[in-house]
């Protein structure tokens, strides 16, 4: 198994832990510290050794951060974990608080007191987010004090060994461009640019310039490494050669120079002195990283990491690659499908269908020539009142069985040398209440909306937000998450700048993937969610139209529960759109499933709607 499912935490340390942490604020000379869940890469996906919020929380979520001082330890989440973290954390020692609504910089300006010293980890927060808590402590007469120790390491008597995984190569024919080509059009742009060299600190996107892959961080198949290319076109990869055997070397050494990761600062150093200009993204680097350029006598600029939009607009092999992936997930999806409809109700468990999802990918792949490499997130399997808990991740504790009369959402995706891959289905067990088929159908038209938009060139994701969430605030509803989040290739299953969300002012461009997910969750009762990934294109000239506008393809095949459609709550455009979408499922998976009776199911689950 790519997961498992034991208990990773508990809420039964949090008083002595904050207590503990309470204690070295008089050496650090600070009122308080926060605590972000993320590590020195500033990642999503974090590995076991960087999940500091979680050992001094209980919390499990993927995004957070704790805030303790002295009378007061608040964790702050998002909307997509307001049902968790209250059922992680000792609510006698911790206050959930509203990482939008009252984030951080913003809580500290309502409620710390004159004088307040706050001091963090540089290493863990970006320099947008220093320049912010710096402005509201001044503000107070206060100060942010840059830590020289993480507090929570100190702590942390059992932390895990940071992590050793084993690097592969991507080959080009599934990246699409060589790697030395990606190195050649950086120092080209920094060159016409004025600048001396760029520190790359996202490792997704190092993964992405030298075409490489890591085990570092679960499900996440990049390498915790830095990286400096430089203006002449040279560049120095910071990766612990225990991570590379001699092929990998091997290929390496045509592209740059592997350098220990001790001795960044040295080599930062070098490009600094006398004024280098090192470009740095704020919204990736770790602030950190600006000092260290600053203290080597050269100038942080600020800018856009050069990786960041090429990885997110995805070349034609690599579309080629994740929609070849997708079909090969497909035919997993439904031979799942398959089997738990054959299953009785209230037979088999949240944690039993996880792994038999898991189980029909790593023999579709076996089958097929194209192992399942992993899955890109922890499985989210949960019926009845666990579907309304949007991340819920399913352990020996909480797993329960799909009972008769309920919805089942199974939230999954995996990892193929060729794509990554992210699905929803809600699924019906037995009949289930009208209101549910209502809620349901709702989530489903705002689907069918951003599939089939048309917008013109320069279109942000905030723009098409709405067209989601539409139907559901006509009926006086909606869900607290983004419509879509961007996915990478054999990267992280959620990558930026590309997402559909109120906050993203992306520009929207031809190759992007994203998902398309709205959902509605009714907190103790149930939840819904559908999703399939897409990505931008070109679209079809529009009779009548005057200017060329854009479209997106849709990459995920898989049947919609039509036995959770209310039929007449959909136009006859949406349910054109449904049967259409139907028939190419059935079109596309049917000749790659062999089991007859998974291909019966399959017939039957894309049956048109008569209209």
């Amino acid at each position: 198994m790519f997961q498992s499912f034991d208990v990773k935490s508990t809420p039964l340390h949090g008083k002595e832990r904050i207590a503990a942490l309470r204690a070295l604020f008089s050496e650090m000379g600070v009122d308080g510290v926060l605590v972000p869940r993320s590590d020195e890469h500033l990642g999503e996906y974090v590995p076991a050794s960087a999940e500091r919020l979680a050992w001094a929380t209980g919390f499990t979520g993927s995004a957070g951060q704790l805030l303790v001082t002295d009378a007061e330890a608040v964790v702050f989440v998002d909307g997509r974990y307001v049902t968790q973290v209250a059922q992680q954390v000792d609510l006698a020692v911790f206050t959930p608080g509203d990482l939008i609504g009252e984030p951080p910089h913003t809580w500290i300006a309502n409620h710390a007191g004159k004088g307040f010293r706050l001091g963090i980890d540089p290493w863990m927060h970006t320099g947008v987010e220093v320049s912010r808590l710096e402005k509201v402590l001044e503000d107070k007469g206060g100060a942010l004090v840059l830590l020289s120790f993480n507090p929570i390491d100190r702590l942390w008597s059992d932390r895990p060994a940071e992590p050793l995984g084993q690097v592969s190569i991507q080959p080009e024919s599934y990246s699409g461009v060589p790697a030395a080509e990606k190195i050649t059009r950086i120092a080209a742009d920094l060159t016409a640019k004025g600048l001396s060299a760029v520190l790359i600190s996202d490792p997704s996107s190092v993964a992405w310039i030298f075409n490489i892959r890591g085990a570092d961080v679960p499900h996440t198949p990049h390498p915790l490494a830095r990286a400096i290319i430089k203006a002449d076109g040279k560049a120095e990869l910071f990766l612990d050669s225990a991570k590379t055997n001699l092929e990998v070397e091997t290929y390496l050494r045509d592209l740059c120079e592997q350098v220990d990761p001790q001795l960044l600062a040295e080599r930062v150093e070098r490009v600094a002195t006398g004024g280098g200009r090192i470009l740095i993204d704020p919204d990736l680097a770790p602030h950190a990283l600006a000092q260290m350029i600053k203290q080597g006598g050269g100038t942080a600029i600020v800018g856009n990491d050069p990786a960041k939009l090429g990885r997110a607009v995805k070349n034609l092999v690599e579309l080629n690659g994740s929609a070849v992936a997708h079909l090969q997930d497909g035919v997993a999806v439904v031979e799942f499908l398959t089997w738990l409809d054959q299953q009785p109700a209230g037979t088999i468990t949240e944690i039993g269908a996880a792994k038999a999802l898991e189980a029909s990918r790593v023999r579709v792949g076996e089958r097929m020539q194209n192992p399942l490499k992993d899955i890109s997130f922890e499985t989210i399997s949960g019926a009845g009142e666990h579907a309304a808990i949007m991340h819920y991740r399913v352990t020996t504790e909480s797993d329960r069985m799909i009972n008769a009369g309920e919805m089942f959402l199974i939230d999954s995706g995996a990892q193929y040398v060729n794509g990554t891959t992210d699905i929803t289905r809600t699924i019906s067990i037995g009949a289930v209440p009208e209101e549910q088929k209502r809620f349901f159908t709702l989530a489903l038209k705002g689907m069918i909306a951003i599939s089939t938009a048309r917008f013109p060139k320069g279109t942000r994701g905030c723009d098409l937000d709405p067209l989601a969430r539409i139907a559901l605030w006509k009926s006086g509803a909606d869900f607290a998450h983004g419509t879509g989040h961007g996915v990478g290739s054999y990267l992280s299953v959620h990558e930026g700048p590309q997402r559909i969300s109120r906050l993203s002012t992306q520009e929207l461009l031809p190759g992007m993937i994203l998902s398309n997910e709205p959902g509605y969750y009714r907190p103790g009762s149930f939840g819904i969610r559908i999703e399939n990934l897409i990505y931008v294109r070109e679209a079809e000239v529009i009779e009548g139209g005057d200017q060329p506008m854009l479209g997106f393809e849709t990459l995920t095949f898989a049947p919609i529960d039509r036995q959770l459609i209310v039929e007449d709550l959909l136009t006859r455009e949406e349910l054109q759109w449904l049967d259409d979408y139907h028939a190419r499922t059935r079109a596309e998976l049917l000749p790659l499933i062999g089991d007859p009776s998974a291909r019966e199911w399959l017939e039957r689950a894309t049956e048109a709607f008569e209209h």
